[in-house]
């Protein structure tokens, strides 16, 4: 399988990276700056592109959006929100289908039977001192359901750089019960899991142990 990797330099894009190349893919990495993808791999493309800018597919299986904000300032641009419809619109112009992108668990309802301080305090506190990063998260949302593409959702809580365990919980359209922590490797392990599960298209995907 062949698939493009955007946000390939950070924590959780590296590890989708570097698992798909172990798992026998083709990679290609769309990055802003290659000398910071320092993998070197037969099987790997590096390609210079910009995300908040125009960008260009070639033929591939699928993509996978591992995008997020490093700065307050990126955050203010709409990274996530601006990055993604880029992307969308490049899937769209080169027919590929399938995409994956990496939310934030506190979008998801919360688990009805998680703990009552987490679903009346701990959930309405991170979103409300996340308030600007998880409005830009939601309109990327939004645009990844109006796309018309086979798109894959998945909500990660507080990511930890745990190494892939391959043992985690995961549930549809809600938060996983008591889930606040993953690893990055272990977000990888299921953004590569999903990219051929039809259960997981057209669903938004929470993980935690």
């Amino acid at each position: 399988m062949h698939i493009t990797v955007f946000g390939a330099t950070g924590g959780t894009g590296s590890q989708v990276v570097a698992q798909a190349l172990e798992a026998g893919h083709r990679v290609t990495a769309i990055v802003r700056d290659p000398s910071r993808l320092t993998t070197k791999h037969e099987r790997l493309e590096i390609r210079t592109g910009d995300v908040l800018k125009k960008v260009t597919l070639g033929a591939t299986d699928a993509v996978i959006s591992a995008l997020g904000p490093r700065s307050k300032s990126e955050t203010a641009a709409g990274v996530l929100e601006n990055g993604v419809r880029s992307i969308v619109t490049a899937m769209q112009a080169a027919q590929v289908r399938r995409l994956l992108v990496v939310s934030v668990a506190p979008l998801a309802p919360a688990d009805p039977h998680d703990t009552l301080p987490y679903r009346l305090v701990l959930k309405p506190l991170i979103s409300r001192l996340l308030a600007g990063a998880y409005a830009d998260t939601a309109r990327m949302e939004d645009i990844v359901r109006g796309s018309g593409l086979e798109w894959t959702i998945v909500r990660p809580p507080r990511l930890t750089d745990k190494p892939r365990t391959g043992k985690y919980r995961t549930a549809i359209d809600r938060t996983v019960r008591r889930g606040y922590t993953i690893g990055r490797a272990d977000v990888a392990d299921l953004l590569l899991r999903s990219v051929d599960d039809p259960a997981t298209v057209k669903a938004a995907v929470a993980i935690g142990y």
